[in-house]
């Protein structure tokens, strides 16, 4: 990974969603901007706020999609997240923003 640039797995559970009426809400579903979570699996070395193993959050119109080993994977760069959320992080919410 070069400069700014991070490579992150979106989860399996991060496709369909439900209500909170019950209703399964598709993945292909058009919703007003919602942003998403993802694991930090590799960094370039100019990435200062997360480290490989953290969830970030970022706006899926802002990646770009590889394939790495037969694994689907999104590249960002560093300013496209907007929080991070790691464990070494002392904050009563586990987010660093």
């Amino acid at each position: 990974m070069l400069s700014d640039r991070l490579l992150v797995r979106i989860g399996k559970d991060d496709g369909e969603r439900k209500s909170s009426g019950g209703i399964l809400i598709p993945a292909t579903a058009q919703m007003a901007k919602r942003l998403i979570w993802a694991e930090v699996v590799a960094l370039g070395q100019n990435v200062r706020s997360a480290e490989v193993g953290d969830r970030v959050l970022f706006s899926p119109e802002d990646r770009y999609e590889i394939e790495v080993h037969g694994e689907d994977l999104v590249m960002l760069r560093e300013r496209d997240i907007h929080a991070v959320a790691a464990e070494r992080i002392e904050a009563s919410t586990g987010l660093y923003l």
